[in-house]
This record gives structure tokens, sequence and C-alpha cells, in this order.
């Protein structure tokens, strides 16, 4: 007998990837640039010219054995103290080496983290909308994901719903911020109220709640928006970072977990960790990223490109009649659609050759999510087809 769980979860693609791939065949058919994908978030914006240079001197000038060969299993020492001691200069903290664990992109870190974390029927909050394979990666770990929805106006925390929903059972907050599928990014004072109640909870329950940070779009902000580092906030925090969007490597898998040393239980919440890279196989990240990861911390891909193609999507599609809020992060729009089947919307977009992916999946029906992590030129030649959707709806 076969895991079951193991069978829906292979039966059942992560649709993103499935809406993407019918874009994919429907470009072959029709010609690329008569199709508008606007399905996953694959950076568009090349990598900065020093990870280029990065990794043809180090191809150029060290022993292969060394950078090709295994390193230990939560990654090149030297390659953990370099990241542990930029986010320490970064955000003032006093991670040691040891606290850095580096896995092959935020994905592999989450379910790292979780499993680390959770015993068989403990409980993850999540804020909807969030990204799809939380719920994966929590029942996997044996867990209970619970959504709590945000604020409809804003996105931000609902105090009273995220209030509402903590209780014993409780074990992990799971935070995304700039946030994937929305563009949002929480609000220093809302997390400070979040996390004061946490630290009441966690006095009353006698054990710790952690948040789990989930950071892959930390560096993709725009007009100045402050992204909190939660760990200065709140000790019992995790952080998930990966360079698949800083740095335009999403293929090269690589990123890397900070386990905050301030929490009180830090030694064996830190182990904990390891053995979970360790039964999960993720072990020895790739030998040539870690480096590339290590000589290039805090580089980032060319943000502005991200920033022209929000503006000219967000302000033409409301210009249409659509609405959404302004992203200040990543490079997605949370779209309400005309209708409350975003299922139903997705199909009719697809007659105007336009790919996006429903909010169900997100845990928020009635939106959908457009990436525009595109070719500035495909949105320019989606305009004429979002109008026409739009007009289909009397808008």
């Amino acid at each position: 007998m076969i895991p079951q769980d193991m069978v829906v979860y292979g039966q059942n693609e992560c649709l993103i990837r499935v809406i993407a791939a019918d874009a994919a065949k429907r470009a072959a058919e029709i010609g690329p640039d008569h199709v508008y994908n606007f399905t996953i978030g694959n950076p568009s914006v090349p990598a900065p010219p020093a990870v280029r240079q990065t990794i043809l001197d180090l191809v150029a000038n060290t022993d292969p054995v060394l950078l090709h060969g295994y390193t230990p299993a939560p990654g090149d020492f030297e390659v953990r103290k370099t990241v542990a001691g930029w986010l320490n200069r970064t955000y003032g903290m006093g991670y040691p080496p040891e606290a850095i664990y580096m896995s092959t992109g935020a994905g592999s870190c989450l379910a790292i983290c979780l499993r680390a974390l959770l015993l068989p029927g403990e409980e993850v909050i999540t804020l909807t909308p969030y990204f799809s394979e939380y719920k994966v990666y929590t029942q996997a770990a044996g867990g209970v994901l619970i959504e709590v929805p945000s604020d409809p106006d804003t996105l931000q925390i609902d105090h009273a719903a995220m209030e509402a929903a903590v209780n014993e059972k409780t074990k992990v907050i799971l935070l995304n911020s700039p946030n994937n599928p929305s563009g949002v990014v929480l609000r220093r004072e809302s997390l400070e109220r979040l996390f004061q109640f946490l630290r009441q909870k966690e006095a009353e329950y006698g054990h710790s709640i952690y948040v789990v940070s989930d950071e892959p779009y930390r560096a993709l902000v725009y007009d100045g928006v402050e992204v909190p580092y939660l760990p200065k906030l709140y000790r019992d925090t995790l952080v998930c970072n990966s360079f698949s969007k800083s740095l335009s490597l999403p293929g090269e898998r690589i990123g890397f977990i900070a386990v905050a040393n301030a929490m009180p239980d830090f030694a064996e919440v830190n182990a904990a960790v390891n053995g979970a890279g360790r039964a999960l196989g993720y072990i020895c990240a790739p030998s040539l990223f870690q480096q590339v990861a290590a000589r290039c911390l805090g580089m980032t891909a060319d943000v502005s490109v991200y920033a022209r193609n929000r503006d000219l999507l967000y302000y033409g599609l409301q210009e249409m009649g659509f609405t959404c809020i302004r992203p200040d992060g990543a490079f997605y729009l949370f779209v309400k659609t005309p209708e409350p089947d975003a299922v139903a919307f997705c199909e009719r977009a697809k007659e105007y050759e336009i790919f996006v992916v429903p909010g169900d999946d997100f845990g928020t029906p009635g939106y959908v999510r457009v990436a525009y992590c595109v070719d500035t030129a495909q949105i320019e030649r989606a305009m004429p087809a979002f109008r026409a959707l739009a007009k289909s709806y009397g808008l």
C-alpha cells in the first residue's frame, strides 16, 4: 500500500505550474508573442553582472574537487560564516555560523523548518492569501494548516481573526512579506502588536510559538518601503531566505535558514533543523552556488524593471475597472475578479490568450494572481486583451 497523501500530491500538481504549462503549450501553437503568460514567478530581469563574473572566477580559479564536491550537510562552514556575518552587519543580529543552514531554495527551507518544529496534529497559522505549497509542507510534516483571513481592504493582519485562531495547539505562525500572491508588505506596527500577543500566549500555554518568516522577496520592494526583520522583533523566529528572486537564480536552487540564537531553546531547535534537513534529504546544497551566494550577498537584480511593470499593469487594469491593492513588493498583482468564480474568470481570460492563476489555490476565492515578472513588452501587448476581457464583463 502506497501512502495516499503522497499519491494525491503527485496526482494534483501545483496549479500555478499546471496553468503555466498550458500557456507554454498555447505559445507553441500560435507563437509566444500572441500569448500573455502571467502565471509563474520566474524572474525576467537578468542576474546582476557580478553573478556571472563570480561564476567564471570560481570555475577558473577553484579546485574542481572543492567546487563541485560535497560540502558538510548544512553547508560549507565558511559560506555559513559569511552569511551569518552579513546578516549580523545588515540587521544587527548575533548569528553564529552554526545558526545558518544552506539549502535548495525557500521551499526546502520551509519544509525543513516545519518538519523540525511540528509534532503530529499541531497547528500552523498563516494569513490568506498564501503560497499554495504551505499546505503541502505543513501536512507532510504532520501538522494542520489554519487559514486566517487578512483584512479584506488592506491584506494586512486582521488582529481579531488572528487572536481568535491562536490556541494551545498553535506551534507556528508562518508569515510571508512581501507576500506571494499579493505583493503586500506587513507593517511594523502590526507585526509588533502580533508579537506582543504571541509572547503573552507563550507564557499562558507554557510552550514556544515559533514564527517562520518566508522571505524570498525581501529585496524586491519599491518606494523605500520597510520590510521589518522579524527576528529583531520576536526572538522565536526562523528565517527562510532564497536567492531565487533577488539574484534571479530560481533554477540554481540556493537559499538558507537562519535560526535566531536568542530563542531560549536555540540549541534544540537548531539541532532539529539539521536533523530535519538530514531526514528529508536536503543536505549538501549545490557547492558552486553556495560560493556564488556568499560572494553576492546584498546584491539585487534591477528592481526598477519590476516597478515599471507594476505601475504599467496596476494603473492600466485600474483604469479598465479591475480592482486590486497596489503592491509594495514582490512581482505580483492580486486582482479581484468581476465574477465570484475565479476559475471561470481564468477560463474566460484564456479566450483572450491571457493566462493567470485563480486565487482559490492561495486560499482566497474571487481573486487571480497576475505575475508581472515578464518582459515589459508583453504587458504592453497584453493591454488590449485585458481591455477586451474587461468589456466582456461590462466594466
